[in-house]
């Protein structure tokens, strides 16, 4: 007890420090996947020399109900213990560690007793303990009282010492300096918000008839094409009415066209906002549909959430209080200086009616839920407030905790990291413009390292709608192979935008933008042009579902090549069993170098053996390793990349 002003303070017995996994000292949650083992520990120690207990502890929030766990003194006041959470959604742990009285005891007595000291009175110590405990099971109230009646007959401290009296008393005895750490959030997700193979469409893009709007339908008809080449999620852009105020032309015009379609990002118009479908594109019906059929073809739907409007999205008329205007009275349209998007408006966060804002844009995530999307991919979150995000999420999941989001935002480090922390279950990357192998490999570093690795999922996207990288700009099929392996053997979860699989490259002058984008016009194309790479990646993503080892990202190790433009690493699956290496050509030559593999062990834990061979994933090959590696050429004309399953 502490005297402070005049007033009594305590403090907790114990100190529970370094506890991990923790985000911000618990503020926000770890993210692990549903059935996965989550490892804790932490460093736990008092004054004295009391026998210190300790207990894991955890539950799914909400239940009420604590499990328990003990946990296993590691050396050095590190204590370890796990739990394997097997519900959806957020759950709560903490560190519980006390003072074993009896245990206490039960040391020093026979400390002093091996010592040849007299232990006669603490015997009766020992045996007055026994007195003052509390059984909740008659089975243990037994076991208590028939030891202390056996010591008191006969004045032997033999029972006293009994493994069964410990045990008894270690659970009916008052927990001497009971400290509870602070509780940690914890976000359990299922499969796919680890690993999954994204393809982003446009809708109005799938159809075969230059000129015509695609549909719903048309899209359904893609999808064995997309299913065919491996992919786990199909990603739409808005679906929604497109404003025709201020509408953009071709490639971001000022001033449209009559034929022009419009950005669908310019969301909202006569025939309705966020909850409502671009009529060219079909009915609501017509999109469950689509749904139903992504998942006759083993895929899910993303969706995009763009909160944004145009300036003739409903809301405008119907709650014009949400918006900001001008001193002249005009509405304030987007702008990220010097750009501006005259075809959008942002609802104003700092409204006096903002709390009407974060109900009605919940209310657009739960209506689509109810149309059978499980994903959202959020456009510029980081635009918006980071308490309204995480209010949103929590809030969606809290009702449906299967749903992920996928936070789009290409901003400052620390801001992408906010928001993965707050809530958003995966998260773009720098990938995109990372080409040299040392700005690779620190990156990877990074993500996978702690604490990153327990709230940051990196979602791999080799290219955007917004976005066409300069180094595919040069069409070079063995460019584009080589960044879509590296997306979809570096990172578990990584995606694509249609068009990548034709080597579609014509960019606007000066810039990373793609000439005649999809954003402003409608595309028709032959999804099976000649040069095409789809069974490249076909290959790729076979190889993912064949290997767990590339279903997740953080146990990866590089490896020391001796080639700079070639990138070598290995990844491990969770239980050892499956070990792949990978090597990547980073530039257009041709490569002969040495793939180090010493230490590499492949198996169990408890039966772990050295790496003796490798398979090659795409020919089946098979080739010892001597000296501890192996000898590798890689031709990039051919294929850039060369994906091993390692053997004991």
């Amino acid at each position: 007890m502490v005297q402070t002003d005049g007033a009594i303070a305590s403090a907790a017995a114990f100190l529970i420090e370094d506890i991990y996994p923790s985000v911000d000292g618990g503020r926000y949650p770890v993210k692990r996947i549903v059935g996965e083992t989550v490892e804790v520990w932490a460093d736990i120690f008092r004054n004295g020399h009391d026998v210190t207990v300790a207990e894991l502890i955890w539950q799914h929030e909400g239940n009420g109900e604590w499990q328990r766990v003990p946990m296993r003194h590691d050396g050095n006041d590190r204590w370890t213990a796990s739990f394997v959470p097997h519900e959806l959604g957020r759950h709560l742990y903490a560190i519980e560690a006390w003072s074993d009285e009896f245990a206490t005891w039960r040391r020093d007595f026979e400390r002093k007793r091996d010592a040849g000291l007299d232990v006669s009175l603490d015997a009766l110590e020992g045996a007055s303990m026994l007195t003052r405990a509390q059984a909740a099971r008659p089975d243990v109230a037994a076991v208590i009282l028939q030891k202390c009646e056996d010591y008191l007959c006969s004045g032997d401290a033999a029972p006293l010492l009994s493994p069964l009296l410990a045990d008894a008393m270690a659970e009916s005895q008052h927990r001497s300096g009971l400290t509870r750490s602070r509780l940690h959030p914890l976000a359990v997700d299922r499969p796919t918000a680890r690993y999954a193979s994204w393809y982003e469409m446009v809708p109005r893009s799938q159809g075969t008839t230059p000129g015509r709007h695609g549909t719903f339908q048309d899209c359904i008809a893609r999808l064995p094409d997309i299913a065919g080449m491996g992919f786990d999620v199909v990603y739409l852009t808005p679906i929604h009415p497109i404003g025709t105020t201020n509408r953009k032309g071709r490639n971001n015009a000022l001033t449209a066209s009559p034929e022009d379609p419009g950005s669908p990002y310019a969301i909202g118009s006569v025939e309705g906002g966020h909850d409502a479908v671009h009529p060219e594109l079909g009915t609501l019906d017509d999109f469950r549909r689509f749904v139903a059929a992504c998942d006759r073809h083993g895929m899910e739907v993303a969706l995009d959430f763009a909160v944004q409007c145009a300036p003739d999205h409903p809301w405008l008329t119907q709650h014009p209080e949400w918006f900001r205007t001008r001193p002249d009275g005009s509405m304030r349209h987007a702008e990220n200086p010097p750009k501006k998007y005259e075809d959008i408006v942002n609802p104003d966060f700092d409204a006096p009616a903002a709390a009407e804002i974060w109900i009605a844009l919940r209310d657009i995530v739960l209506f689509w839920i109810g149309q059978g999307v499980r994903i959202f991919r959020v456009d510029n979150p980081h635009t918006k407030p980071f308490q309204f995000w995480e209010w949103l999420i929590r809030e969606v999941q809290l009702r449906h905790p299967d749903v992920i989001f996928l936070a789009e935002a290409f901003t400052r480090p620390k801001l992408m990291k906010g928001l993965a922390k707050l809530g958003f279950t995966q998260s773009y990357t720098y990938f995109t413009w990372r080409t040299h192998r040392g700005e690779l490999e620190d990156y990877l570093r990074e993500l996978t390292g702690y604490p990153e690795r327990d709230y940051y999922r990196p979602n791999f996207f080799v290219n955007t709608p917004d976005i066409l990288p300069w180094h595919l700009q040069g069409g070079e099929p063995w460019m584009f192979k080589s960044r879509v392996a590296l997306a979809a053997t570096l990172s578990s979860t990584y995606g694509i935008f249609n068009g990548f699989e034709l080597l579609e490259h014509e960019a606007l002058p000066g810039r990373e933008e793609y000439a005649n984008s999809d954003k402003y016009e409608i595309r028709v194309r032959d999804w099976n042009k000649p040069g095409n790479i789809k069974d490249y990646i076909r290959r790729l993503n076979e190889a993912r579902r064949a290997n767990p080892a590339l279903q997740q990202t953080e146990r990866l190790r590089f490896a020391a090549v001796d080639d700079g433009n070639v990138i070598g690493f290995l990844k491990e699956s969770a239980d050892g069993t499956n070990l792949v290496a990978c090597a990547v050509a980073l530039s257009g030559d041709h490569h002969d170098f040495w793939f180090p593999l010493i230490g590499a062990e492949v198996g169990p834990p408890n039966s772990r053996r050295r790496v003796a061979a490798v398979e090659n994933i795409a020919t089946g090959e098979r080739h010892a390793v001597e000296w501890d590696g192996l000898r590798l050429r890689i031709d990039p004309g051919r294929d850039p990349a060369v994906v091993l399953r390692c053997l004991a």
